[in-house]
């Protein structure tokens, strides 16, 4: 899975999600080079799930199924 930038830059690209205790840890390589983990922890992502609307919701289920933009 790649993250990118604004500007259609590779920000991270994601290898592997694992749980380590109570975090969900994404292990990659930001920019292309640095390896890098990102811890989630429970109450970021309870933050993050504050975030959501409906409408959010329903673009996250469906955006597996939409064609790439380029």
């Amino acid at each position: 899975m790649k993250i990118y930038t604004s500007d259609g830059g590779e920000l991270m690209t994601v290898s592997k999600i694992e749980r380590k205790g109570n975090e969900l840890v994404l292990k990659g390589k930001a920019f292309g080079t640095m390896p890098m983990n990102a811890r989630l922890r429970p109450e970021d992502a309870r933050a993050a799930l504050k975030l959501l609307t409906p409408g959010i919701i329903f673009f996250l289920l469906t955006l597996p199924f939409r064609k790439a933009s380029r």
